[in-house]
């Protein structure tokens, strides 16, 4: 019988135990974000903020994401992604507006983690508040091709990247697979 271990990282909403001064990602509006405004943010519910850390560790912040409403218009969505979305006159849609990790932790897949976390909250929580997909902005070019390189679409002249939620649910179906015939 294979015996379980604990988990490395725990996923979870930003809370007081939480060090937040403590947090660098080599990002300034990042880190000030994470410092002087995530939490009203929660309190305001205008989003939700969620960190990784460590289970032996547990209120050291080695990354955090951020969750919201959103809505797009139909017209700034790929005609290949449009078969996956409503004709309605905007988008509903989940951003993660922010989603950072610190400099000791990068390199190491810590975003990698974070982001397939955030597409399966999004993916999850669809179903009670309705959305057809998954917007970043990304901060900067290399940015940019971290979500290409997990399956984002860059819209024309811009960063903003979009995944439906539909390609999600695809992958988490093959996940589901893969783990029933182990």
């Amino acid at each position: 019988m294979m015996s379980r271990t604990a988990p490395l990282f725990r996923v979870e909403p930003l809370a007081k135990r939480h060090d937040r001064g403590g947090f660098s990602c080599g990002v300034e509006s990042l880190d000030i974000y994470l410092k002087a405004q995530a939490s009203q943010d929660m309190r305001r519910k205008a989003n939700a903020v969620f960190v990784m850390a460590a289970s032996d560790a547990p209120e050291r912040i080695i990354g955090y994401f951020t969750l919201c409403s959103y809505t797009l218009a139909p017209g700034v969505v790929p005609e290949a992604a449009r078969k996956h979305i409503p004709r309605y006159p905007l988008i509903s849609a989940t951003l993660i507006g922010r989603l950072a990790v610190s400099l000791d932790w990068q390199g190491q897949g810590c975003g990698a983690i974070l982001l397939a976390r955030a597409l399966r909250m999004a993916y999850d929580n669809a179903a009670i508040v309705g959305s057809a997909m998954v917007v970043v902005d990304a901060i900067d070019d290399a940015a940019a091709r971290f979500y290409e390189g997990h399956g984002f679409t860059q819209l024309a002249d811009s960063r903003r990247l979009i995944m439906p939620l539909a390609t999600i649910g695809d992958v988490i179906k093959n996940e589901l697979t893969t783990e029933t015939m182990i």
